[in-house]
């Protein structure tokens, strides 16, 4: 796609600019240059080159999501975080220097309007050219130009750990706003829930003549406000979905916000359709509502045609299974009729072969539809893309898998296949025709459902491929529910070549990040600690610790959720038969 190649070109113009002119005083302070480039560079300056491409929308599903995910946890850290050992330089390079730090910055922009905080960011900019700098001159640049306390606004979101969750409660007249520390696990300890954040609240209301509109003048400072809406009518916090927190309304709003979200006159964007699945999905995760009601809300918004909406829902489905990984038949089953209903009138809607002048969206969510069907087994779907990679295998044909599919083809013609399509894919990758073609085809390899072939995998990521592919095989081996374990096992059996092969690089926790992702027994975090019990972690603690807060994480929603999904699905298949 062009707007993912196009990214880190200006994303490394931006990083030019925040970085090189005006530099960070200390590693402590490394988002001023990440986060300012992950905001500069995959937001504001795309969006003035192309708005077409709808970086605002896009920058959602990459960096706030992802932000929070990580903030979620206990062994989260602030985005200006201590540095005093040059050890753990390397491990602050994470999704909260750049995409909190990202996301934080896009939200004082949006707060103090776009123009005002570029303006500011001039100002920041002018007085330390060619010198460092820290997060206080930066906040003065933009007081300078707005007029507001900004380090009076924006202290703890740079100084504190984690971000709030917005409880919503109703009366015909009013809604009361409470504000606490959000864990993934649902279980902040008072301790650490002291912290109160200065939140713009971007609250959207509906007036008699059908008329959105947003008040972007409020800012809740304590632990509870009352604020006078009038409920009978739709309305919405955080519209936009630029603030970097979570909102919990109630089973009944959210009912109702799925139905106005689908609605032809529907006052919420794309973003607020995007913000309401993620809240209610991620909020289920810690049993502030239930799963389920993300389901359902999914189930109300299946007539939805914008792309980035469907991805934010494969998304989240995507981390269900993930954590269900281990599921019955029966219950996989369902989740696969599920997502064919959703996915696979898309499938057939948009076809296979792009149309003269069609937009990027419409490219996009057919990759996506395409990716998703195949995923939830749909039968047309998977005998079309091994039908297309068989002539590829067979005759070196490469005609028939177009680049918008390219990879969903590889994986599914490998999975369902055997030694024959794995050699194919194993042959595409040793002499690839494109550079993607080469990432696609380590993603096919590891596809595999053959014990022979998965050992295959092991031994050759360890002996034939460079380094910079192995984290490739580590994410396709993961990501298969049938390596999973072995690709586990096989990393603490290899460890000190490992540790030896990526000392020293960003790549190390990642690989401990990825071999962990998405366990969720008790057995796996026992065997985790007891692995790293004896090892010097200096080097590698933080990715650690927040890897088994997240087995930690899906051991509770797994155990709190289960009956709930699983009852969910059966009764969603027992009403649509056909699928």
């Amino acid at each position: 796609m062009v707007f993912a190649n196009s990214t880190p070109l200006v994303d490394s113009y931006a990083i030019y600019r925040f970085g090189n002119i005006t530099s960070p005083e200390w590693w402590d302070v490394l988002y001023l240059n990440e986060g300012f480039a992950t905001l500069m560079g995959e937001l504001v300056i795309l969006d003035k080159l192309f708005p077409e491409w709808n970086a605002k929308v896009a920058f959602l599903n990459a960096h706030l999501d992802r932000a929070l995910a990580l903030d979620a946890r206990r062994s989260s850290h602030p985005i200006e975080v201590p540095c005093d050992d040059a050890k753990k330089i390397n491990m602050i390079f994470d999704s909260l220097s750049y995409s909190k730090a990202g996301s934080v910055l896009r939200m004082l922009s949006d707060f103090v309007t776009e123009e005002k905080f570029l303006k500011g960011v001039s100002i920041y900019l002018k007085k330390h050219l060619y010198s460092n700098a820290r997060t206080i001159n930066l906040w003065e640049g933009i007081s300078e130009a707005t007029g507001i306390n900004v380090p009076d606004v924006m202290d703890n979101w740079i100084n504190k750990i984690g971000f709030p969750v917005l409880t919503i409660t109703e009366t015909a007249d009013s809604i009361t706003v409470r504000q606490d520390r959000y864990l993934e696990t649902g279980d902040v300890k008072d301790e650490e829930n002291q912290t109160l954040w200065q939140i713009p609240l971007n609250l959207m209301t509906v007036d008699e003549s059908g008329k959105a509109s947003v008040d972007r003048s409020i800012v809740m400072k304590t632990r509870e406000e009352t604020y006078e809406v009038d409920t009978s009518k739709p309305f919405k916090l955080n519209a936009g979905t630029s603030g970097v927190y979570r909102v919990l309304y109630k089973p009944d709003r959210v009912k109702k916000l799925g139905k106005q979200a689908t609605e032809a006159s529907s006052p919420f964007a794309v973003t607020d359709r995007i913000g309401l699945i993620s809240d209610v999905m991620v909020l289920g995760k810690s049993g502030m509502c239930r799963t389920s009601d993300g389901l359902a809300l999914i189930n109300e918004m299946r007539s939805e045609t914008e792309y980035f909406v469907w991805d934010c829902i494969s998304t989240n489905l995507g981390t269900i299974l993930g954590v269900w990984w281990e599921m019955s038949d029966v219950v996989r089953a369902n989740m696969n009729a599920f997502r064919q209903s959703l996915f696979s009138p898309l499938v057939k809607k948009y076809g296979y072969e792009p149309q003269p002048d069609e937009s990027q969206d419409v490219r996009q969510l057919r990759t996506l539809a395409i990716s998703q069907a195949a995923g939830a087994e749909d039968p047309e779907v998977l005998d079309e893309l091994k039908s297309r990679f068989k002539l590829l295998a067979e005759n070196g044909d490469h005609s028939r898998i177009l680049p918008d599919f390219q990879s969903t083809a590889y994986s599914t013609g490998v999975r369902h296949g055997g030694r024959a399509e794995w050699e194919a894919a194993k042959k595409i990758f040793l002499n690839p025709p494109t550079a993607s073609a080469r990432t696609h085809a380590i993603y096919a390899m590891t596809a595999t459902r053959d014990e022979a072939l998965i050992e295959e995998n092991l031994k050759f990521m360890m002996t034939e491929v460079k380094t910079q592919d192995v984290m490739y095989f580590f994410i396709g081996l993961n990501s298969n529910r049938s390596s999973r374990r072995q690709l586990f096992a096989f990393f603490k059996e290899n460890f000190d070549t490992i540790y030896k092969r990526f000392e020293g690089t960003f790549g190390l926790g990642n690989l401990i990040k990825v071999s962990l992702r998405d366990f969720s027994t008790q057995g796996d975090l026992d065997d985790a600690i007891a692995f790293f019990k004896d090892k010097d972690t200096v080097k590698y603690s933080m990715p650690l610790e927040q890897s088994l807060d997240g087995i930690r994480a899906n051991m509770k929603w797994l155990n709190q959720s289960n009956s709930d999904v699983i009852d969910w699905l059966e009764s969603w298949t027992a009403s649509n038969r056909k699928y």
